[in-house]
């Protein structure tokens, strides 16, 4: 698969380091070009490099590893290379005391489908910090880390549930796109959780097993 990256942050390198070690092209591009070349060179491979236009043409996918107050002006600046391709955001507008930059309004991932009407957009990786995404393979006791994903179209959650997996993940279907907001909250929640609290967030949710209460004869109605 040929992939676009638009940004040469951590997340970007977490990311793109699967897929290269996939097998996968990757084109890095970056405003600045001799990051996107450190970043290439650094992925190794047969990493590519160049501008932003560059790695929004380039892929059927194009990961969008952007911060959420720039997201929408780069993605609008390429949305003509950006038609018909996915676009994964993985941004969260997470901000002082751990709220919601988005105030209530339009998640980031219906920002960047604003701002590139033509592209497919699907909300993933960004529920743990870029030093998870970084492991070979993100496993916790024994269990690969599970990836909600939110999108609208059935066969652009096709092709990120294949990134997922060849990341070491197990895809989790989310919902539409406008279950997004959903996912970029819980991100908020668990960083104040995590960061805030000192709390363990797995520690909030039952087993599956219990999600609608202990059953069985004799339990609680």
């Amino acid at each position: 698969m040929r992939i676009g990256v638009l940004g040469t942050g951590n997340m970007a390198r977490a990311l793109a380091g699967h897929w290269v070690r996939a097998g996968h092209e990757v084109l890095v591009g970056g405003r600045d070009e001799r990051k996107a070349h450190g970043l290439a060179t650094r992925l190794g491979g047969d990493t590519r490099y160049g501008k932003l236009s560059e790695a929004a043409g380039f892929g059927e996918v194009v990961l969008a590893a952007l911060p959420f107050g720039v997201g929408a002006e780069v993605v609008a600046g390429v949305r003509e290379q950006l038609d018909g391709r996915v676009l994964i955001d993985c941004s969260n507008p997470v901000g002082p005391g751990f709220r919601l930059l988005t105030d209530g309004d339009s998640s980031a991932a219906s920002r960047l489908a604003g701002a590139a009407p033509g592209a497919r957009v699907v909300k993933a990786f960004n529920l743990c910090h870029e030093g998870v995404w970084g492991m070979t393979p993100p496993v916790f006791d024994g269990r690969p880390l599970a990836v909600p994903l939110c999108g609208d179209e059935a066969s652009a959650l096709a092709l990120v549930e294949l990134l997922v997996r060849d990341a070491g993940c197990v895809p989790v279907a989310g919902g539409g796109l406008d279950r997004a907001a959903l996912l970029e909250a819980t991100a908020a929640l668990f960083i104040g959780l995590w960061v805030g609290e000192g709390a363990d967030a797995q520690a909030i949710a039952p087993p599956l097993a219990f999600a609608t209460g202990p059953g069985g004869e004799g339990a609680d109605a």
